[in-house]
């Protein structure tokens, strides 16, 4: 039923092996780097990579601090402890998010509430999360924003940059100042991804990427916290190490602590890997512009990137008519060797999630029914 789209698919990779959905490129240093880490000793936490690669990071997406991670979902946790989510707090996310986003608030022992994305972009959307404030919320005397509901502060809100597509980030910025909410902004997927000229990630008071084996770039596993607030960056340095107090001989822990670094045979690889961003991205946007012509004259919708916003384009995705498109999309190419993928299930209606509080869902749901992700490796 899909024979075009299998063949055009395995003539841009030449191959008509199994096409996974995106695997890495390794076409500089890596080896060398890690090599040198491992001659050097320093395989763990310290050593001069993990210094580097946070220093780069943060050169790249154009804030002050960049602290290492064990991974992105590490990150995300770290991020919201900064910004003083805990049992007693409620976090603002969208239901149409890779798991890691809800657990992350889970780990916190804060809740989530799911407001609904806009469908240009998959992520939160700015009028839906209004719409909820002004419903759902009050501002008290402590200029803390309130769950009418629950009685409980809604703390921090947390959107994401699905597929690397940039959200409206500055509007849900905006509308969370004046309802006093921290913004930790998931990027975990959108490491060279801009909105409105801006890198995604530092709209926030804090940003976090991932490096999982499958982003633009990995260190086969890895996270990033990025702020420009020099107090938040030294305190996420402090406890993702353990929260260990400064001693030549002795381990002095004065708080509870986590062993989330990043360690130097990973950021070893991260470093050799941000030398290629660039290109990933150019080949990654080139990938994007072939698919977007094939897809232009089929009753399947390409999805490209939103106004105002320039993409990486990490993982490519398509809208079809309806789920029952959808699933033979998804069996005709999958039983012929080329990889696809549905988004993911909604976190409402996962068992741990099941209770959230949610608003409108309605383009979510609609978008749960139709997203499909396509060969997105690098060309």
């Amino acid at each position: 039923m899909y024979k075009n789209t299998v063949e055009f698919i395995q003539n841009i990779y030449n191959t008509k092996d199994f096409l996974p959905l995106h695997e890495p490129r390794f076409i500089g240093n890596e080896k060398k780097y890690v090599n040198e880490a491992i001659d050097s000793t320093f395989v763990s936490s310290v050593g001069k990579y993990v210094t580097q690669f946070e220093e780069m990071m943060a050169e790249f997406v154009g804030t002050k601090y960049a602290v290492a991670t064990s991974n992105g979902t590490s990150a995300l946790h770290i991020g919201l402890k900064l910004v003083g989510v805990d049992k007693e707090c409620e976090v603002i996310t969208q239901p149409l998010t890779f798991i890691a986003t809800a657990n992350a608030i889970a780990y916190c022992n804060a809740q989530p509430i799911f407001v609904d994305v806009d469908k240009d972009t998959l992520g939160l959307s700015p009028s839906k999360l209004e719409d909820f404030l002004k419903e759902n919320s009050s501002i008290n005397q402590n200029n803390e924003c309130i769950n009418k509901k629950t009685g409980k502060v809604i703390k921090a809100c947390v959107p994401m940059h699905t597929f690397g597509h940039p959200c409206k980030i500055d509007k849900i910025v905006e509308i969370c100042q004046r309802y006093h909410i921290e913004v930790v902004e998931d990027s975990a997927e959108s490491l060279g991804s801009y909105y409105k000229g801006k890198h995604t990630g530092t709209f926030g008071k804090v940003g976090i990427f991932s490096f999982n084996g499958n982003k633009i770039i990995t260190t086969g596993g890895g996270g990033m916290i990025v702020t420009d607030d020099e107090a938040l960056a030294k305190r996420a340095k402090y406890i993702t190490t353990t929260a260990k107090v400064p001693h030549p001989y002795e381990y002095i822990h004065d708080e509870v602590g986590y062993n989330y670094r990043l360690t130097n045979l990973a950021a070893a690889m991260g470093v050799a890997q941000m030398e290629s961003l660039v290109l990933f991205i150019e080949k990654q946007r080139e990938l994007a512009s072939k698919y977007q012509e094939f897809f232009k004259d089929k009753d399947i919708e390409f999805i490209k990137e939103p106004q105002d916003a320039k993409s990486n384009y990490w993982l490519n995705a398509v809208i079809l008519k309806d789920r029952e498109q959808r699933d033979d999309f998804l069996k005709d190419t999958n039983d012929n060797g080329v990889m696809t993928r549905s988004i993911w299930r909604l976190m409402n209606k996962l068992e741990m999630f099941k209770d959230a509080q949610t608003g409108d869902l309605s383009n979510a749901v609609w978008l749960e029914d139709r997203v499909v992700n396509i060969s997105s490796s690098i060309i």
